[in-house]
């Protein structure tokens, strides 16, 4: 189990291969979740990652170590960036090695839905009308482009990662 949160971009590749040489795994299943370029029928322009550093990593920790339980994997490795960022740019790496397909599925789903609901990250998007601090909303995960709108939040830093 392997976790980094950093800055700089990652080679998905590099980063699957640098862990795969002592695995026996039949299995790799990897997520890759990227800066869009919309959000709220708005387009985004960059988006700021904030995290609370020593708290992060031990969340996402956590999190690696209760998929273990729960699946039957062999290794698994999450990587988060942070900094400002823009479309298309990697934010997030969830990489899951297991003997048999189903389980690699079922352990990198659990991981990113649970790291995006708990880990302490804080996101604000830059369009062109200005910036905004992004919630988790049920339009959101579904990736709807239109139909939700986003209140105001007074206290931005209490939101989690969506």
């Amino acid at each position: 189990m392997v976790v980094k949160v950093q800055e700089e971009d990652f080679d998905v590749s590099a980063e699957c291969a640098g862990m795969a040489e002592s695995k026996g795994a039949g299995a790799l299943v990897t997520f890759v979740g990227t800066v869009r370029d919309y959000s709220d029928a708005s387009d985004i322009l960059s988006l700021d990652i904030e995290h609370y550093p020593g708290m992060t990593e031990k969340e996402l920790e956590r999190v690696s170590r209760e998929a273990a339980q729960q699946y039957d994997i062999l290794d698994s490795l999450i990587i988060h960036r942070y900094g400002s960022l823009q479309p298309e740019d990697n934010i997030v790496l969830v990489a899951v090695w297991s003997r048999h397909r189903a389980a690699a599925f079922d352990a990198c789903r659990f991981l990113i839905d649970v790291l995006k609901s708990s880990a302490p990250f804080w996101k604000k998007e830059m369009t062109p009308q200005g910036s905004r601090w992004v919630t988790d909303c049920p339009g959101c995960r579904a990736g709807s482009r239109e139909g939700h709108s986003h209140a105001p939040h007074a206290a931005p830093h209490l939101l989690h990662s969506r």
